[in-house]
């Protein structure tokens, strides 16, 4: 109506101070500048994201915001009050809960028995703090049985305790470091559930993680750090993964398949064919039960499968590095003998424990590039080593995988995990391998170091050569195999085809369904 003036509108509600504020936080340590000058927000009942490559300061912020490391400037706010956090204990009594990315709980207790380490004193705390898991575990949907121990528990179960103990302290504001690097698609679904309830509940979430399909899912916004700095942050509503890929890369990233459809005729011949094998494990326990399997040349076999299922010590058996019976065959001779042996018959092995069994650390990034091949030419001549080839090759291999490396006398101790795996790519591929064992290539590695190592793999098997792919990351699996099996209990389902199974079917078989109770099970999965 003209003329009319109508009452201005009031003014939205206070939300109050923010659950943390980091004010020009800098660390800095011998020859690098860690996180520079970083300002970051964390509403209440926000999930923040916090993203950025291996190396972009990640660990050291959360480091000290949970009072491992103490910044060298800038200040750090917890609901409107400057404090200095001077340790882990002191982050706790702010509200600050870190939920690790490997659970830290002692296996052989209880789940109640843990939760009362460090909850207080007094009689019986165990079944003191039964009755508050329960209540916590109703409250925000995170079911866990008190009485169970921690040994007989899956990866989501872990987890879950690892979140009841950071509420059972009183936090407000929770670190949840690569939290689904371990789960299930199931699982993971029911922790965003959790994370869902946590921020309906008023509380604060940092959410670290590399898959950022699951960050567009459950966070509102996102930090990208790169090299120790903010570059940039939006919310999640509207964007998208390659966008925030090339925010934390600073390129053009392609999610989609990498692997084409027909890579692998039919007509290949088998390169690996395993038959009937049997290994046992710790105490005398049965870890392989009659795996049988065959791989064509330039084939990429994925296996899927939780933790501790015996997809490691397939590997390791095939590796040369697990005694076991059964018939292993390579290009239809037999596949004996120890680690060194198989590696001349064409066995390259990337495995799991990067640091320590891929690599020795106190050895130079030179003295690693040459364990394979140190004592045989042009590495050597006689009895003595040839330091300027062995140096020469590292330069070439450093340039060739881009290895980042102060130098080729630097322990390898001190590169990160990135660069170490690309240093033991170098060194495993050398020489053109027929049969690729890969364990968790990409495990913790950002966005641009996985892509270079799977295209790696992918360009040796378009020289014939043979990847076995054991991964917990069903989409890398999905996106790099022809074929997936799921190791269940040291027995193998399938192989299938990877056009006949999805993320959620190989979640269900991981988790002991069988294939016949699959919806949609055809004659193939069924197998």
């Amino acid at each position: 109506m003209a003329g009319v003036s109508l009452p201005p509108a009031p003014p939205p509600p206070d939300p109050g101070p923010p659950a943390l504020h980091l004010r020009g936080v800098t660390k800095r340590f011998p020859g690098v500048v860690a996180n520079d000058r970083v300002d970051l927000t964390v509403a209440p009942g926000e999930v923040l994201a916090l993203l950025g490559e291996n190396g972009a300061g990640k660990s050291t912020l959360i480091s000290m915001l949970y009072g491992l490391y103490q910044p060298d400037e800038g200040t750090l706010e917890v609901a409107g009050r400057a404090v200095q956090i001077g340790s882990p204990a002191q982050a706790r009594r702010l509200g600050i809960g870190l939920v690790p990315q490997h659970p830290l709980l002692v296996a052989r207790h209880t789940v109640a028995e843990n939760l009362a380490l460090g909850a207080g004193g007094g009689l019986f705390p165990a079944r003191r703090v039964a009755a508050r898991v329960a209540d916590l575990a109703a409250r925000y949907g995170l079911e866990v049985n008190p009485a169970a121990r921690v040994a007989d528990l899956s990866p989501g179960e872990k987890q879950r305790v690892e979140i009841l103990r950071a509420l059972l302290g009183g936090a407000r504001v929770l670190i949840l470091d690569e939290p689904t690097s371990v789960l299930t698609p199931q699982e993971a679904n029911a922790l965003f559930a959790v994370m869902r309830e946590l921020r309906a509940s008023g509380h604060s979430l940092i959410f670290i993680s590399h898959k950022l399909d699951e960050v567009l899912a459950v966070a509102d916004r996102v930090t990208v750090l790169r090299r120790g700095r903010v570059v940039g942050g939006q919310s999640t509503a509207g964007a998208t993964r390659e966008a925030l890929a090339e925010l934390m890369v600073g390129r053009s990233v392609d999610f989609a398949r990498k692997r084409e459809a027909s890579a692998v005729p039919d007509a290949a011949p088998i390169l690996l064919s395993v038959q009937g094998l049997r290994a046992a494990g710790g105490r005398g326990l049965e870890v392989l039960r009659g795996v049988s399997f065959d791989l064509r040349a330039g084939e990429v076999l994925g296996i899927a499968g939780i933790a501790g299922n015996g997809q490691s010590e397939l590997v390791e058996v095939l590796a040369g590095l697990h005694p076991a019976s059964g018939t292993v065959t390579l290009g239809g001779q037999p596949l004996g003998g120890g680690a060194a042996e198989r590696f001349r018959a064409g066995v390259a092995h990337i495995p799991e424990d990067r640091l320590h069994s891929g690599t020795v650390p106190g050895m130079t990034v030179t003295e690693n590039l040459s364990l394979r091949d140190y004592d045989r030419p042009p590495m050597s001549r006689g009895l003595a080593r040839d330091l300027a080839a062995a140096n020469e090759r590292a330069r070439r291999e450093i340039g060739t995988y881009a290895v980042a490396t102060p130098g080729l006398h630097t322990p390898v101790r001190l590169l990160s995990g990135g660069n170490i795996q690309k240093l033991i790519l170098a060194r495993e591929l050398a020489g053109a391998p027929r049969l690729i064992l890969a364990v968790h290539p990409t495990y913790g590695l950002d966005i641009g170091a996985t892509d270079q190592v799977h295209r790696t793999l992918l360009s040796r098997t378009g020289e014939g050569a043979g990847v076995l792919l054991v991964s917990e990351d069903l989409d890398e699996l999905l996106s790099l195999s022809d074929r997936v099996a799921v190791m269940v209990g040291g027995e193998l389902r399938g192989p299938f085809a990877v056009h006949e199974v999805s993320r959620e079917s190989l979640g269900l078989l991981m988790g002991g369904a069988h294939p016949h109770s699959l919806p949609g099970a055809g004659a193939a999965v069924g197998a």
